[in-house]
C-alpha cells in the first residue's frame, strides 16, 4: 500500500512550531515510553501492544479516555524516513493515512506537522471540524514531553 495523495479536501493539516531540535521531537516518537506520554488529546492514556517502527511494522495502541472509554487503534506504517517523515495507515476506524513530517529549523527549532489523508471529502469532512483542536491537544502535551526530555 502507498500512501495516499495530499489533497486539500481530503487532508486535514496541523502543524506547530517545537522550541526543540529535529532529533529530540523525532526521539520523543520513536520511544514507545515517550510516545504514550503525549499520544492523543489531554486526559488520554495509552497502553501499547505493539510498536514495531519499521516499514510493514504494526502500531497497535488502547487510547483509555478519560471517561473511561477504550478506543483500539491499529496501524500498520508505510513509511519510516529517520528522522524526516513518518507514515501509516490505518486499519480502524476512522480510516486515514497519517503522515508525519519533521522539519528541521534554525535556531534548534522543528517544525512538526501531521497531515491526516482520507479517501474521499466526505470522510474527511466528518471529523474535520473537530479533529484540529485535539491535534493541538496532542502537540501541547508533546512540549511538555520535550521539555522534560531536555532537562
Amino acid at each position: 500500500m502507498q500512501l495516499l495523495p495530499l489533497t486539500p479536501n481530503c487532508t486535514i493539516v496541523s502543524s506547530r512550531i517545537l522550541n526543540a531540535p529535529v532529533a529530540h521531537v523525532y526521539q520523543a516518537f520513536e520511544n514507545p515510553e515517550q510516545l504514550k506520554k503525549w499520544w492523543g488529546p489531554h486526559g488520554f492514556t495509552n497502553t501499547f501492544t505493539d510498536f514495531d517502527l519499521q516499514v510493514g511494522g504494526k502500531w497497535n495502541l488502547i487510547m483509555h479516555g478519560p471517561d473511561g472509554a477504550n478506543y483500539n487503534n491499529e496501524s500498520v506504517f508505510l513509511i519510516v524516513d529517520k528522522p524526516h517523515r513518518v507514515a501509516w495507515y490505518r486499519l480502524t476506524n476512522p480510516l486515514f493515512h497519517m503522515l508525519i513530517t519533521f522539519e528541521e529549523l534554525p535556531d534548534n527549532k522543528t517544525k512538526f506537522t501531521f497531515h491526516m489523508i482520507f479517501e474521499t471529502a466526505k470522510e474527511c469532512d466528518a471529523i474535520r471540524n473537530y479533529v484540529g483542536d485535539k491535534n493541538e491537544e496532542n502537540f501541547d502535551r508533546l512540549e511538555v514531553v520535550l521539555k522534560t526530555m531536555n532537562s
